[in-house]
């Protein structure tokens, strides 16, 4: 099996066999934690306007996601999964737009299978994967906002090509680490109102979801997410 390890939307566009879209602060662990509240359905769409226009053509609809971080003006919640585990999105739709998660997985328009990738949820894309034997995986980090690699990507790509290999490697300490790196904004007091340090320690829960996020292309260019169990 080849392992290739991409970056941001360009990385998307380029990836080829089964491809990971890696968004671990925080678009792909808001997914996780979105399902596990009893979202009936999670569409995913790079920009503002289609989830606005989605919005409207789904009743039973609510709007998640962030520019700059912060919650998107006219939206329910932010990009915050602190907030998402105390919102009522139980059988709704949610539509969810973020700088760098969302807007990978629509560039990913060359892979055969889709797949979003957090830590919250690493064990389950690594066993989905050897379900499905590919030739060939891209594991595509998104970084921070799309542009400045990041260290807990990054992290999350090695872990998932460590376990495809077949290694057992101890990553508990570079994932503590994260705290002192690229985790540092979720402690500073600027951030607490859109960006809390309980959102670090829920990102980084390694394997607390036994299901992956499979991304299907609608006829909009959009993309749901499908809950799988693995």
């Amino acid at each position: 099996m080849k392992i290739n390890i991409l970056e941001f939307a360009e990385g998307a566009r380029n990836a080829r066999g089964v491809t990971v879209i890696i968004d671990v602060f925080r678009a792909f662990s808001v997914g996780c934690y979105a399902f596990d509240c009893g979202a009936r359905m999670l569409i995913a769409t790079a920009s503002v306007s289609e989830a606005l226009r989605l919005h409207k053509t789904y009743k039973n609809s609510v709007l998640i996601g962030e520019r700059d971080e912060r919650k998107i003006d006219g939206f329910d919640f932010g990009n915050s999964p602190t907030e998402i585990m105390t919102a009522d999105i139980k059988e709704k739709t949610v539509i969810h737009t973020t700088t760098a998660g969302t807007n990978g997985l629509v560039n990913a328009n060359s892979s055969p299978v889709v797949l979003t990738g957090s830590l919250v949820n690493s064990a389950a894309v690594t066993r989905y994967i050897r379900q499905l034997n590919p030739d060939e995986v891209s594991l595509v980090a998104m970084g921070y906002r799309g542009e400045l690699s990041a260290d807990e990507d990054i992290l999350c790509a090695e872990i998932i090509a460590d376990r495809l290999k077949g290694g057992n490697t101890n990553f508990t300490g570079r994932i503590s680490a994260l705290k002192e790196t690229s985790g540092k904004r979720f402690f500073r007091a600027e951030n607490l109102s859109f960006s809390p340090p309980s959102d670090f320690f829920l990102c980084t829960m390694t394997d607390r979801f036994d299901f992956v996020l499979r991304a299907v292309r609608r006829h909009d260019g959009n993309m749901d997410l499908i809950r799988c169990d693995i």
